[in-house]
């Protein structure tokens, strides 16, 4: 059954629009972004009510806008001119015509969210990777040009920029206090009709292993999630931003109740990596690693199914440095409990290169622990 699923990032690839170019970063200044964080429990014990969640939707609506993203594309008229055998007769006078051609223009549609008042915007990279122009609508209707502030592919991340003086910013919440059960509401732009906003609950945390990013912990989500929610917000029932959409889990692309979000937790971090520097420069341990499950703890004679089983450690990195060995089970880091291969991707990439971690777990049945200082992880292009 699982198999004739599918993930789709929920945004629309539609339409004809005109193409401009992406612009540069603003001054230093305002590399620091400005945020508005509301600690509190998303959630406190059942109580009547409320009937009604219009005060949180017009706290958080107003910050939540459309994003049209272009990108040019150059169609060829024909390979032919361009095939040795066609040359042949005709010689070259005909070379170089299969590159050109008419251009295509294709245009994505998504969401986004205004995290900062001088116009810092957080929405999908597939929103707009390798856009060539980006609109921003706020929710008044006012149409913004858009310049790209940093991406982040692996964690499906992008940072934008408008100018329009100060602007409504959303209140961040805690994703770590979300809670299965708990009010959600999903707000975005789904299939071009305008803002729209569903609800469900939160269906379960830190989903991982699902294919979509390098670093997963999502939130899943049953409220109604399509083609054009993506980068939109995904709020608590106070009106406090506590994901962003990204993905859906569907056989036919339209929303079957699964749906998924990064949770504001790690997006506040990245967000502000790439407001400052550009980019985002994570922690590596520089070794792989699977779970252990309990077929593979008797196979290797492991008394128990904790920890993850090092498979693999990269000569000259930092675990092998720090003496870590293939065959080691790490259990915890830093005092973190580690019980997937997941867990040691998205604790240690939260942490900057260079930091000191302690990793403990278990070898040949015996205790250890090592000091490893971390690398820089690879980017995506490094690799």
């Amino acid at each position: 059954m699982l198999k004739s699923l599918r993930f789709i990032f929920i945004s629309v690839f539609a339409g004809v629009v005109a193409a401009a170019i992406i612009l540069s970063l603003g001054s230093d200044d305002d590399k620091q972004v400005t945020l508005v964080t509301n600690t509190a429990a998303p959630s406190g014990p059942v109580v009547q009510g409320p009937y009604s969640y219009a005060d949180a939707v017009g706290q958080a609506s107003t910050s939540v806008v459309n994003i049209y993203a272009t990108k040019i594309r150059q169609q060829r008229i024909s390979p032919l001119f361009d095939d040795p055998f066609f040359r042949n007769f005709f010689g070259d006078a005909f070379r170089g015509l299969g590159e050109q051609g008419r251009t295509r223009k294709e245009n994505s549609l998504g969401s986004g969210v205004i995290v900062d008042p001088r116009g810092y915007i957080v929405t999908n990279n597939h929103v707009v990777a390798d856009a060539d122009e980006i609109k921003v609508v706020l929710s008044d209707g006012t149409d913004l040009e858009a310049e790209v502030v940093g991406t982040d592919p692996e964690s499906d991340v992008a940072v934008l920029r408008v100018d329009n003086g100060k602007l409504p910013a959303i209140t961040l919440g805690l994703s770590e206090n979300l809670r299965v059960g708990d009010v959600v509401l999903a707000i975005g732009n789904p299939f071009g009709v305008g803002q729209t906003v569903t609800m469900g609950i939160v269906s379960a945390t830190g989903r991982n292993q699902l294919g979509i990013t390098s670093f997963e912990n999502f939130i899943q989500t049953d409220a109604a999630i399509n083609p054009g929610n993506s980068g939109g917000a995904l709020i608590d029932a106070r009106g406090n931003l506590v994901g962003i959409n990204t993905a859906i889990f569907s056989k036919s692309g339209g929303s079957q109740g699964v749906g998924f979000a990064i949770p504001v937790d790690m997006v506040r971090g990245i967000m502000e990596q790439l407001v400052e520097h550009g980019e985002v420069s994570r922690g590596w341990l520089g070794m792989a690693g699977q779970d252990v499950t309990r077929a593979l703890a008797e196979s290797f004679g492991l008394e128990n199914v904790d920890g993850v089983l090092i498979s693999t450690v990269y000569r000259d990195g930092p675990a092998h440095k720090a003496d870590i060995l293939p065959g080691d089970v790490v259990t915890t880091i830093n005092g973190n409990r580690i019980e997937t291969a997941a867990d040691i991707i998205n604790l240690v990439a939260s942490l900057p290169p260079g930091e000191k971690v302690s990793v403990t777990g278990w070898r040949e049945g015996e205790p250890f622990e090592r000091v490893v200082k971390l690398g820089r992880r690879p980017t995506t292009n490094e690799r």
